[in-house]
C-alpha cells in the first residue's frame, strides 16, 4: 500500500513554501513521526513526518522547489522493505547498464564540476572524489589539474594553447544562491513599508542608571524567585505599554480608510535567529508581570535559535519593540513593521557625561528612536509618546504608580 506524503495545511495569508531540505532520499526506510523533508514558509520552517513505516518510493519536489498547500511530495511503500542491493551487483553489466551508470554519474556532478571537466577535457571516473560518497568536489579537478604532468606533443600538435585552470587559492569567483523565502519576503514587506507609509524617525536619550540600580540591587533575588534573569527588555516592554495607552494611535493601524485602534498590546520583540530576523509576539503584555515579561522573551530566544518558532508565535503583533544595542548599535532608524504603524528602536549603553542641577556627571545612555507612520501619527504624539517611556525608564517608580 501507497502513502502520499503531502505539503501540510499552511497557516492563514501563506499560499505556498519552499521545499526546504530532504532528509530522506528514494529508497531510504522511515518510521512513524520521523522527519522527511523541511518546509519553509514566509516565517517558519515546517517539519512534514511520515506517517507510516515504510520506504521512501518517490520524492516529486527537488530542494528549493515551490510547493502549494496539500501537493504530493513524496510516495511511501507501506511496510516495504529496502530492496536488496546484492541482485543488481551479481547481474553482470551490459553496455546499456553501463552507459546508464555513466549518465547517473555525470547528473551527481555539480555544474561547477561539469563546466571544469568540460574545459579541460578530463574524464571525471579517472579521479577520486573527496565529497559524501565519494562525490567528486571542484577541489578534486583542481588538484588533478594542477598534479597532471605536463605534455610537450600534446602541446605541439594544439594551435593554440587550451587555457589554464584558475588556482583554487586566492580565486576571485562570484557565488549566486537564491534567497530563503523568509528573506525574500522580509525584503518584500520592508520595500512595501516604504512605498506605502509615509515614515518618519523621531529621537530622545535615556539615562538608565534607575533601572541598572534597580536590577544591580534585585537580579539575586529575582532570579531565586521566578527562575529567569532580570534583563532591560521588560522595563522597555512596561514603559511602552504605558506610552501606547497614553497615545492609543500608536497602538493603532490603518485598514483601507479606516484607522483601527487596538484596545490590546501585543508587542513584537525583534530577535535574530540562524535563518534571519523574526518577531515574535508577546500577547496581553499590560496583563503580564516583569519575570513574565522575561520568561517569555527568553523561550522565544530559545526557540528562535533552534528554528521551532511556530505560526502562532509570529503572527500578529500591535507595535514591536528592536534593540540593535545588542549587536553595538549607536543609532539607527527602523523600518515599521506593516500593518503596525510604529517602531522602537534601543541601542546600546554607553556612559556620557550629562548636565544635571548645573553639574556635568557620567552617566549610562542609550539613544532612542520611533520610526512612525506620519499618516495615523502626527509628529507632537510621537515625540511625547518617547518622552514618556524616557521618564518611565529614569523614574521606574512610574510604571508602579502608573503616574
Amino acid at each position: 500500500m501507497t502513502v502520499e506524503v503531502k505539503v501540510p495545511i499552511l497557516p492563514e495569508s501563506v499560499s505556498e513554501a519552499t521545499v526546504a531540505a530532504w532528509h530522506k532520499k528514494v529508497g531510504d526506510s522511515v518510521s512513524i513521526d520521523e522527519n522527511i523533508v523541511d518546509i519553509e514558509t514566509e516565517k517558519v520552517v515546517l517539519e512534514v513526518p511520515s506517517m507510516v513505516n515504510g520506504v521512501i518510493k518517490e520524492i516529486r519536489f527537488e530542494e528549493g522547489a515551490t510547493v502549494g498547500e496539500q501537493e504530493i511530495l513524496a510516495i511511501i511503500e507501506e511496510g516495504a522493505a529496502k530492496a536488496a542491493p546484492a541482485a543488481a551487483a551479481e547481474a553482470p553489466a551490459t553496455p546499456d547498464t553501463q552507459a546508464s551508470a555513466d549518465n547517473s554519474d555525470a547528473e551527481k556532478l555539480s555544474p561547477a564540476v561539469k563546466k571544469l571537466v568540460a574545459e579541460n577535457d578530463i574524464d571525471p571516473a579517472t579521479i577520486s572524489g573527496s565529497g559524501k560518497n565519494g562525490r567528486l568536489l571542484k577541489e578534486d579537478v583542481v588538484n588533478a589539474i594542477a598534479a597532471a604532468p605536463s605534455t610537450p606533443t600534446a602541446q605541439a600538435s594544439s594551435p593554440t594553447p587550451a587555457p589554464a585552470a584558475k588556482p583554487a587559492p586566492g580565486s576571485r569567483e562570484e557565488r549566486r544562491e537564491p534567497m530563503s523565502r523568509l528573506r525574500s519576503t522580509i525584503a518584500r514587506r520592508l520595500k512595501e513599508a516604504q512605498d506605502t507609509q509615509a515614515m518618519l524617525t523621531t529621537f530622545n536619550d535615556v539615562d538608565l542608571k534607575a533601572v541598572i540600580d534597580i536590577r544591580n540591587q534585585y537580579k539575586e533575588q529575582f532570579e531565586k524567585t521566578h527562575g529567569t534573569r532580570l534583563g532591560f527588555m521588560s522595563f522597555f516592554v512596561k514603559a511602552a505599554i504605558e506610552a501606547l495607552k497614553r497615545f492609543p494611535a500608536v497602538n493603532g493601524s490603518i485598514d483601507g480608510n479606516d484607522i483601527v485602534y487596538h484596545d490590546f498590546y501585543d508587542i513584537g520583540i525583534a530577535a535574530s535567529s540562524p535563518r534571519g530576523l523574526v518577531v515574535p509576539v508577546l500577547r496581553d503584555v499590560d496583563q503580564m508581570s516583569f519575570a513574565g515579561v522575561e520568561q517569555t522573551i527568553s523561550e522565544y530566544g530559545q526557540k528562535a535559535k533552534d528554528g521551532k518558532l511556530t505560526m502562532d508565535d509570529l503572527t500578529g503583533g500591535t507595535f514591536t519593540i528592536s534593540n540593535g544595542g545588542v549587536f553595538g548599535s549607536m543609532l539607527s532608524t527602523p523600518i515599521v513593521n506593516p500593518p503596525q504603524s510604529a517602531i522602537l528602536g534601543m541601542h546600546r549603553i554607553e556612559e556620557r557625561p550629562v548636565a544635571i542641577n548645573g553639574e556635568v556627571v557620567i552617566r549610562p545612555m542609550m539613544y532612542l528612536a520611533l520610526t512612525y507612520d506620519h499618516r495615523i501619527i502626527d509628529g507632537k504624539q510621537s515625540v511625547l509618546f518617547l518622552r514618556t517611556i524616557k521618564e518611565c525608564l529614569e523614574d521606574p517608580a512610574r510604571l508602579l504608580l502608573e503616574l
